[in-house]
């Protein structure tokens, strides 16, 4: 199990009073204004239970649902290595783990500075890249490929991650039909369907369309993840002022309720079926016209949505390590540096797109690099302060006594190492005239690429997975 470190800073951005309100708006929202659900398997459950859909395709369900699917859906997740051995585990603790992607729409090279479209081969690197830094707990195979059959790019991306990364995958798909897919793929590396139900390590990332839309790829997605006991992540992309309220109320009401929704159908597909909350509510940047992933509201909604989360006692799938900017300069390492410190103060559990950069257009294996050192330090700044005989150390001061020094001090040596000591950033004595940090990070990548060896897969289960890349044409 990997060692984790639980916060123990007490943070929120919501009290109960606002919980409490946000929660009852976002039940009177799906009881009384509804929802444009589409999918006849996912409409034909709801029906059953008391839900109506009228004439114009709007379905509202009652609250009593929405109550039952809270108490019925699992309050922990569990996800493991590919091997089987346990790896996130969030059980209505402060556990945090943080997740980049396997690949983008383009790629930031390392080596060359050159910004391009993604390739399959880049999925390797970054997977590679992944797989050795500790602070990184899980990576998204997204299905992005420039080089990939678009019809196949969800199947060919998670044949190469999982191939090449042997902690837990995120992974979405570009249709429905390649969720099972990838279903069936990950049971194959599992030994079968069942030991995968038992030791998932995948879980699925879908979204509703904000406002107030559940389109058919979004219902067949939860129902196929539901039925099939694999943890699903529903988590709607909301712009303020653009498709949802201007208002952070408003924004988070809206948000709540869409994934109430999601909830409440993937606990009538199978009761007790995992569940992961997430939530994007970001500004409608009204003078260039984008949804902004460096915006300071973004993430401190985010840090409030994890709260609504905690209250209904679910895992919450945040967002951090992320900025608008297209090369890492000033401006990416402000966001990147505020997003990681605010949502390691805030109650997100599993945390994604680090390293994404450009409005989620391209990704950075430099700037993923950069968030593990970020992360770490956020960690030792997250312990907080222990207040036990032995942390205050009475005796030791009393000792040193008036005028004196710590050095030769047993307590010191027992405890130096427990700072916080950098990688990358400087602490000489005598700093060069100028940054050392793009180099030495530069030379990480490279010893990575060069010297990092993830775990090859069993020969039979290789040669299962060589079936579907010529199944998918490859």
């Amino acid at each position: 199990m990997k060692n984790v470190t639980n916060r123990n800073i007490k943070f929120s951005i919501l009290d109960e009073r606002k919980i409490q309100k946000i929660h009852e708006a976002s039940i009177d929202l799906i009881e009384r204004v509804g929802m444009k659900i589409m999918g006849e398997r996912s409409l034909k459950l709801l029906h059953k239970r008391g839900a109506k859909t009228d004439s114009a395709g709007i379905t509202r369900i009652p609250k009593k649902i929405v109550e039952n699917a809270i108490k019925t859906v699992p309050k922990n997740i569990k996800l493991y290595t590919r091997d089987g051995e346990p790896y996130i585990n969030v059980d209505g603790g402060n556990q945090i783990y943080f997740g980049t992607h396997a690949d983008q729409l383009e790629y930031v090279d390392p080596i060359s500075g050159e910004i391009r479209k993604f390739l399959k081969k880049d999925t390797k690197t970054m997977c590679k890249i992944a797989d050795y830094l500790p602070n990184i707990d899980f990576i998204l195979s997204v299905g992005m490929s420039a080089d990939v059959n678009p019809e196949v790019q969800s199947q060919i991306t998670f044949l190469e991650t999982v191939k090449n990364f042997k902690k837990p995958i995120n992974f979405s798909t570009n249709d429905i039909k390649g969720l099972q897919d990838i279903i069936d793929m990950a049971s194959v590396v599992a030994g079968g369907l069942k030991n995968l139900q038992e030791k998932p390590f995948i879980f699925n990332y879908c979204e509703p369309i904000p406002p107030l839309t559940h389109p058919i790829e979004s219902t067949e997605k939860l129902y196929i993840s539901a039925k099939n006991r694999i943890p699903v992540v529903y988590m709607p992309y909301s712009m303020m002022g653009g498709t949802s309220p201007l208002s952070f109320a408003g924004a988070l009401t809206q948000n709540n309720a869409e994934i109430l929704v999601g909830l409440v159908i993937t606990q009538l597909v199978n009761e007790g079926a995992p569940f992961i909350y997430g939530s994007m509510p970001t500004i409608f940047d009204m003078r260039t016209t984008i949804g902004s992933y460096g915006a300071p509201e973004f993430h401190m909604l985010i840090a409030a949505a994890s709260e609504m989360a905690d209250y209904y006692g679910i895992p919450f799938y945040g967002t951090a390590g992320c900025t608008d900017a297209k090369v890492i300069d000033e401006q990416a390492i402000s966001e990147v540096t505020m997003e990681i410190f605010s949502t390691m103060l805030s109650k997100a559990n599993i945390v994604h797109d680090i390293g994404v950069m450009d409005h989620c257009n391209s990704v950075s294996p430099e700037l993923v690099v950069l968030s593990n050192e970020f992360i770490e330090s956020c960690k030792y700044y997250n312990k907080g302060v222990n207040v036990s005989k032995e942390d205050i150390a009475m005796d030791v001061i009393e000792k040193v006594g008036h005028g004196g020094h710590y050095l030769q001090e047993e307590h010191t040596m027992l405890n130096f190492r427990n700072i916080w000591y950098p990688e990358y950033f400087s602490r000489k004595i005598q700093n060069p005239d100028k940054s050392e940090i793009k180099n030495l990070v530069k030379e990480k990548i490279k010893y990575i690429i060069e010297k990092h060896e993830v775990p090859k897969l069993d020969d039979n289960i290789l040669k299962e997975l060589d079936k579907w890349y010529k199944k998918c044409g490859y």
